[in-house]
């Protein structure tokens, strides 16, 4: 089962959070079709948020089909994303942790980081390497 974290001071809304933490493990693998989400009284009683909150998160996950609640059972994930298999995200991971290293032992700070990578990431789509 998936533990929800917030970072309360990323700007993102917390309902989005719990989404993208959602779709993240989706595709990790962490996640699969038929695991049960956390409750709602689960979620608020771990992180101390609005339970409408976390029905707004869960509603969102709904509407794009990726999760289905049944009522009296809970919420369960209908299907996952992303194509490649969990073996292939290993490898990548530690190249990118490699290239993580490596960047931060050139000078480069967290904000130098992402900016590189999403520039480097617009390139590719644009390009359609990706």
């Amino acid at each position: 089962m998936i533990e929800f974290n917030l970072d309360r001071r990323s700007g993102v809304s917390t309902y989005l959070q719990l989404v993208h933490q959602v779709k993240q493990a989706l595709r990790l693998g962490t996640l699969r079709p038929g695991d049960k989400l956390p409750t709602a009284r689960e979620v608020v009683d771990a992180l101390a948020i609005n339970p409408n909150t976390v029905l707004k998160a869960y509603r969102e996950l709904e509407r794009e089909g990726l999760v289905a609640g049944k009522p009296g059972l809970g919420t369960f994930v209908q299907r996952s994303i992303g194509g490649a298999r969990l073996a292939d995200h290993t490898a990548l991971r530690r190249s990118l942790d490699e290239w993580v290293r490596q960047a931060h032992e050139a000078g480069l700070d967290r904000d130098d980081m992402e900016t590189l990578f999403a520039m480097a990431m617009a390139d590719s789509f644009r390009e359609g390497i990706a």
